[in-house]
């Protein structure tokens, strides 16, 4: 067998990432507890994206460290397909409890990429039961993001996650995007204008014809395309719209979910209730992956006791992993946290500090927009002639070898950190952030 060396970084072919720079700059991450990851020599790093916008109890919390030790002494693993474990039905049961009412069957998955597939599988399953199986169209929105499968590509809006791979599903289409910098810069919180956005819907409607389209998808607050937040009235619109066109509403609140905005979802925190929600990431606090999606009673019960059919199986879908033995584990020992130490409140208690901090950059070089609602901000800065994206991708290199962890998405600064960040902690993100602006070119 070939020997390597300890920092030979060939092998692996990295994700979202220029592999060519990094291979020739590494940045890596060695450990992490709580609030901080520490670097192979021993450097603290602040995270201020709460890993991947999924850590939101904190890093190596021993509560679920111990959960997983002891699942994997017990049941390492469990098939669920014809066959259960108890440990999917009480996840199940206390996922679909912090669900708005009504939401209380829950499918599994192992990602948010996952959940979305799901989702749309599950909105086209739903109409075929209804007896309406030529509701095949999908509609996202420009600057969505709903993952990496072809589904998510397809009903996703970012143009880079869509280039190289082909014209996806057929029958997508989309909404327009809801940033007006024109109109809404510097918002604090939901901007005021866009709410009539959602009025393209009835456009698509007229094209297309409502009895062909299955679902709506849309992130309620956008975050991998750079913190989008919904303008007052536009979720409800939205709502309305979908409901009176026999249209199914699905949220991906993979980032949005379990706490980020205050509240168990973001459905909850906007008070607009969708049919279906993709949820992953925080489920598990990230220690195991795993996802999940949410579904309405009528939308479950539709296909699982569809009149005529013989008995059998249902719905033609599933993952090898779903409901995995460990990440149960994981889910209920996360979920006993953000009770216990009631993080989504504290999340919610966070924001007036948490806001003005973020709004405290407003008049710093480079800056043309800052956007935030609960424990997420958005910081745009103006791009380069010529190199859209240089400055973002500088800031996040820059921050890093200083101490701080965020996101480049092009040229915006993405934050989203663990909801038990402290107000030093925030005060220290954004000190950084204000001294990284100073030096940027």
């Amino acid at each position: 067998m070939l020997q390597t060396l300890p920092n030979d970084l060939a092998a692996w072919w990295m994700p979202f990432t220029d592999n060519r720079y990094f291979k020739a700059n590494p940045r890596l991450l060695a450990s992490a507890k709580d609030m901080h990851y520490a670097t192979p020599d021993g450097r603290q790093i602040l995270d201020g994206t709460a890993g991947l916008w999924c850590v939101n109890a904190g890093h190596g919390r021993t509560a679920i460290v111990e959960a997983i030790r002891q699942q994997a002494g017990v049941l390492d693993f469990a098939p669920t397909f014809q066959v259960g474990h108890p440990l999917a039905f009480r996840v199940a049961s206390r996922v679909a409890d912090l669900m708005p009412a009504g939401l209380d069957r829950i499918f599994f998955t192992n990602s948010g990429s996952e959940s979305v597939d799901t989702a749309l599988k599950i909105a086209l399953a739903y109409h075929r039961a209804q007896g309406q199986g030529q509701r095949t169209r999908l509609i996202g929105r420009e600057r969505g993001y709903h993952g990496v499968g072809f589904g998510g590509i397809s009903v996703g809006g970012i143009v880079t996650n869509r280039r190289a791979f082909g014209p996806g599903l057929p029958g997508t289409d989309h909404l327009p995007h809801t940033h007006d910098l024109a109109r809404n810069a510097f918002s604090r919180g939901q901007p005021a204008h866009g709410a009539e956005l959602a009025d393209r819907l009835e456009a698509l409607v007229a094209l297309h014809g409502a009895d062909t389209i299955a679902a709506v998808i849309v992130e309620p607050l956008a975050g991998s395309t750079g913190v989008l937040v919904p303008p007052v009235g536009y979720l409800e619109r939205l709502r309305e719209i979908c409901t009176r066109h026999g249209i199914l509403l699905i949220f991906d609140e993979v980032i949005s979910g379990f706490g980020r905005l205050g509240a168990a979802t973001a459905a909850e925190r906007f008070g607009v209730t969708p049919d279906l929600i993709a949820l992953a990431k925080g489920i598990t606090n990230a220690a195991v992956p795993m996802g999940a999606v949410a579904c309405a009673r009528h939308v479950h019960d539709a296909i699982v006791g569809a009149p005529g059919d013989a008995p059998g199986i249902e719905l033609f879908h599933g993952y090898t992993y779903s409901a995995h033995v460990l990440a149960c584990a994981a889910s209920l020992a996360t979920l006993d946290l953000y009770r216990d130490e009631a993080l989504f409140a504290r999340a919610h208690s966070l924001e007036p500090a948490w806001e003005a901090a973020v709004h405290s950059l407003a008049g710093q070089p480079h800056v043309i927009d800052i956007r935030n609602f609960g424990l997420v901000a958005g910081i745009e800065l103006a791009p380069r002639d010529g190199a859209p994206g240089a400055r973002g991708q500088d800031m996040f290199r820059m921050l890093f070898d200083s101490g701080v962890l965020v996101r480049a998405t092009a040229d915006i600064i993405a934050l989203s950190p663990p909801l038990i960040i402290s107000e030093a902690q925030i005060h220290e993100i954004i000190a950084a952030i204000a001294a990284a602006l100073q030096e940027l070119g």
